[in-house]
């Protein structure tokens, strides 16, 4: 059985082994979009502070992570939105320990930020996911997620990062 709940300050380094252990098997799959820089314990830290942070749990391991936010990063606000700039939902650092993938636990996190966001009478959700990753592609298109212009990363890659946005 598992759950979503708010993280912990406990869970704390979990999270960050999760992202970390993310990281690598992206990178052992060509997949350069998480690396030493990013994401960090530090930033995990601060969504915990926010309460943006959220985790799901198998019986009592936690197995993903996801952050739900209400602030834009600087990155996204020349970007042309469908909708205005306002009771917006921001999805970061969404992730699946690796040995628990391809279970829909990814799925389920997204459910829940959909869910949470649509109860609390948010207007969309938007997120960006590296252009190089078909995977994560596939997964928001999928979703009816609307791939909308691309960003930049330097401290990530040279490649570009593709914003999306689903209006709810």
């Amino acid at each position: 059985m598992t759950t979503i709940r708010a993280a912990k300050s406990e869970d704390i380094n979990r999270i960050t082994a999760i992202a970390k252990s993310c990281a690598q098997h992206m990178i052992d799959h060509g997949i350069f979009q998480w690396n030493e820089h990013y994401p960090s314990k530090a930033a995990f830290e601060k969504d915990l502070s926010r309460s943006e942070l959220f985790v799901i749990e198998k019986q009592t391991l936690v197995i993903g992570v996801i952050v739900i936010s209400s602030l834009m990063d600087e990155e996204y606000k020349s970007v042309k939105w469908l909708t205005p700039n306002k009771n917006n939902r921001y999805i970061h650092r969404l992730c699946v320990d690796p040995d628990h993938q391809k279970n829909g636990y990814a799925r389920a996190l997204l459910d829940f930020a959909e869910d949470k966001s649509k109860d609390e009478g948010v207007t969309s959700i938007r997120l960006d996911t590296f252009s190089q990753n078909p995977r994560n592609l596939k997964f928001y298109k999928n979703r009816n997620y609307i791939q909308l212009e691309e960003i930049y990363f330097h401290r990530q890659s040279e490649y570009p990062f593709y914003c999306f946005e689903f209006v709810l």
